[in-house]
């Protein structure tokens, strides 16, 4: 498991890439991705395109980051889920609090 983040050229926006499996094994290097980050990021993105399974715990860590990048005012992107991890976000309803492309 691995979790990559890569800030855009402009400062505000900050691409996070989770590989293999996203679990509580990931917790604390999902969270270091983005608490680090400039303050002027307004825009994230969570790219699935590598990850293999999301448990409960990955859910919960989606809404850390979304209260952390502003709550309902939030502009957090997840894309490129396989169809196994879309379901799981669709069963959870998280198409209401993100934007899943």
């Amino acid at each position: 498991m691995t979790v990559q983040a890569s800030l855009a050229g402009n400062g505000r926006e900050l691409t996070i890439k989770i590989d293999g499996r996203f679990d509580f094994s990931a917790h604390q290097e999902f969270r270091d991705a983005y608490e680090g980050v400039s303050s002027q990021v307004n825009c994230y993105t969570v790219d699935m395109g590598g990850t293999s399974y999301l448990d409960s715990s990955a859910l919960g860590m989606l809404l850390l980051l979304r209260d952390h990048a502003g709550g309902d005012s939030a502009d957090v992107t997840i894309v490129n889920c396989n169809q196994d991890v879309r379901k799981i976000l669709t069963i959870s309803n998280f198409e209401q609090l993100f934007k899943i492309q």
